[in-house]
């Protein structure tokens, strides 16, 4: 390959590392998530709630607001959060060395002093504890090169995932940030109903799982890992699961179905040391979707470019 046109490498993620990090951060993104959730049109399968990855960070997109439109950004170059409005103003807060109430209370100044105003359910989604973000100064870890390491990891996953969506010409979500579980996905959706899903995830409502999933899906993304489980991973499912997706053979070789988890896994490590990383990824999305349109039935023909 041409040194002109090769790609910059991943960067590695090691868990001990950016975990303190990264659990403060995952309270932040979940506030500025809150904040879209309130503020924009509903859509289906709460794609209106979702960040994007930006060339400086994560960020909300353009949100309407009384006639202005304003977007949130967590700019990890500056290591700064930016608030834009599109009369020209904007302000800034500092990331460093700041608690997630810390946090909570300075982005709702900031955005009241646009004359922006904004409640949200102050506690966390998904997560297992649930203390209110206002009194929460136990995440206040922020190491900014663990946060820049860990937007250059879903920058580079962005990309392939990006383009597998293109691949598809069914009915297909943005590639987006999730901010309850912290997951970078993109789903693809046969066009049949699915069954109620039965929930089981901490601190969200039955009914937003169940509209999530009112639909066949085959959905992957990108996970940093948390205490329960310190790998970040690729991964891909499939609901309804038949049976024989289980059994899939899928690529590359490095990647397993977990019965515990309910998909197929890739470590990101894998893919970060590989020769190809965009080529072993691409593989992975490709093949396991593969398994789960085969295993399901869909309708290929008609959901899949010729």
């Amino acid at each position: 390959m041409n040194s002109e046109n090769k790609q910059p490498s991943w960067p590695e993620l090691d868990f001990a590392i950016i975990k303190d990090t990264l659990e403060t951060m995952h309270h932040w993104i979940q506030i500025v998530g809150k904040i879209r959730l309130k503020t924009m049109p509903w859509q289906n399968h709460s794609w209106h709630t979702t960040l994007y990855i930006s060339s400086r960070g994560f960020s909300t997109h353009a949100i309407p607001y009384q006639g202005r439109v304003f977007t949130i950004e967590l700019d990890f170059q500056n290591h700064q959060l930016r608030i834009e409005c599109s009369d020209k103003t904007e302000v800034c807060l500092d990331l460093q060395g700041k608690s997630v109430a810390d946090f909570y209370h300075e982005i709702f100044e900031k955005l009241e002093s646009l004359g922006i105003t904004v409640k949200i359910y102050p506690r966390p989604n998904e997560m297992k504890t649930n203390i209110p973000f206002y009194e929460n100064r136990e995440n206040k870890t922020y190491e900014p090169e663990a946060a820049f390491r860990l937007w250059q990891s879903m920058l580079k996953a962005n990309q392939v995932f990006s383009r597998f969506r293109s691949d598809f010409i069914g009915k297909v979500s943005p590639v987006h940030l999730f901010w309850g579980a912290f997951d970078l996905a993109v789903t693809r959706f046969s066009g049949r109903k699915a069954p109620l899903h039965p929930g089981g995830m901490p601190n969200i409502p039955l009914d937003v799982m169940q509209e999530a999933y009112s639909h066949e899906v085959s959905s992957a993304g990108f996970w940093p890992g948390s205490a329960d489980f310190p790998v970040p991973f690729f991964y891909s499912y499939i609901y309804p699961t038949p049976e024989s997706f289980t059994k899939q053979k899928v690529l590359p070789k490095q990647a397993y179905y977990s019965e515990e988890m309910g998909e197929f896994i890739l470590h990101y490590n894998d893919v970060q040391k590989a020769e190809d990383p965009e080529k072993m990824l691409y593989d992975f999305l490709l093949s396991t979707y593969e398994a789960a349109a085969n295993s399901a039935d869909w309708n290929r023909e008609a959901l899949e470019k010729n």
